[in-house]
């Protein structure tokens, strides 16, 4: 993989995003940069209290988020990102909108914040988005037994997993490889690993 790149993976909770990081990782030796979840102070407030502590633990995600972002963008080589900016605002944040837990004058404020830090990022190179049904990810998830994903229901993934395709619809600032992760094997099955890179390698050359 020659120069200077920068890889975004995208996808619901369970669709196997880290697995694919630490994958092309391990194939490419490649830099990862991965989403701060446990250092979120405010995220353990949000779990008892949704409506008061979902601006602000959004908030948190989107400043840190453009931080790590401004980071990868001054790294020499290729990078991987484990979920991205874009995520945090176009699928989490504006799911807690539309449920009517972020309010319509946060949201706006949320908004206009979030489109003034893309302007100052250098969009993906690639993005790879993982598509997975709701089905899988549960099983995803109870397998790898994250208390706090424990008890994430049904229609939650199915919301998010709409978001996702109506975001993608939308995206435009650079190439979309997408990948069913329900139907590929890429750490065992050889014709499949051998199909990824090439997918991959199509974007980065």
């Amino acid at each position: 993989m020659a120069g200077k790149r920068f890889i975004a993976i995208a996808g619901n909770i369970g669709a196997g995003k880290t697995e694919l990081t630490q994958f092309l990782c391990r194939r490419y030796g490649i830099k990862p940069f991965y989403e701060p979840n446990d250092h979120n102070p405010y995220l353990a407030d949000f779990y008892r209290d949704m409506k008061t502590w979902a601006f602000r633990s959004q908030l948190w995600f989107l400043t840190h988020k453009f931080r790590l972002q401004l980071e990868l963008q001054d790294e020499p080589g290729t990078v991987v990102q484990d979920r991205t900016i874009y995520e945090d605002a176009e699928i989490f944040a504006r799911n807690l909108h539309r449920q009517r837990i972020i309010g319509a004058r946060d949201w706006k404020l949320y908004h206009q914040l979030y489109r003034a830090m893309c302007g100052a990022l250098k969009p993906p190179d690639l993005m790879i988005q993982l598509r997975c049904p709701v089905r899988t990810l549960r099983q995803r998830i109870r397998l790898r037994g994250r208390a706090m994903e424990r008890d994430i229901p049904v229609r939650y993934l199915s919301r998010l997993n709409r978001l996702y395709d109506e975001w993608f619809r939308r995206w435009d600032a650079s190439p979309v490889l997408q990948i069913e992760t329900d139907r590929l094997d890429w750490t065992t099955d050889l014709v499949d690993r051998v199909d990824l890179f090439r997918k991959i390698e199509r974007y980065l050359d």
